[in-house]
């Protein structure tokens, strides 16, 4: 899977860059994930995800993950078949990461910072696969994958 990192901070090293690249790929392969696919993760501060969170979902917070699926309709929306489209790799989507927000809850969580960047790469990538939480049924189903393929790729709390 191609997968375009981008570090609007740059805080992370290339170690972590890395880790969330290798981690996404071995999500990619836990899903079934066509090899062809493309997504973007991009890493900001507060002030930014803030601000999207503001103009995409009205909610005037900092918020640690937000995804864009390409795939996702919303109300008043047709599907988008990809497969439609000849020649052309399937576009997964965005997911954008607050580097604040992900420090914050390691601590709070008590565990690395590494883990947490990578739970939310995999919440958010989830997120792009159609999966969600809005339900009791949804969380358990989306939270256990997200489990799972965290503790079988190693990082564990």
């Amino acid at each position: 899977m191609e997968i375009s990192l981008i570090d609007k901070t740059e805080r992370l090293t290339t170690g972590q860059l890395d880790e969330v690249d290798r981690l996404l790929q071995f999500a990619a392969d836990t899903l079934g994930i066509e090899e062809t696919a493309e997504m973007s993760v991009s890493f900001v501060m507060n002030q930014e995800i803030q601000q999207i969170n503001k103009d995409y979902r009205q909610k005037d917070a900092p918020t640690d993950v937000i995804s864009f699926a390409i795939e996702d309709e919303g109300a008043d929306e047709l599907p988008l078949l990809m497969e439609t489209v000849a020649n052309l790799p399937r576009e997964l989507g965005d997911i954008i990461i607050s580097l604040e927000r992900a420090a914050e809850q390691a601590e709070e969580y008590g565990h690395s910072f590494e883990r947490e960047l990578g739970f939310l790469a995999v919440h958010g990538f989830l997120h792009l696969n159609g999966y969600d939480h809005m339900t009791e049924e949804e969380e358990k189903e989306m939270f256990g994958l997200q489990r799972k393929i965290l503790d079988a790729y190693g990082l564990k709390r």
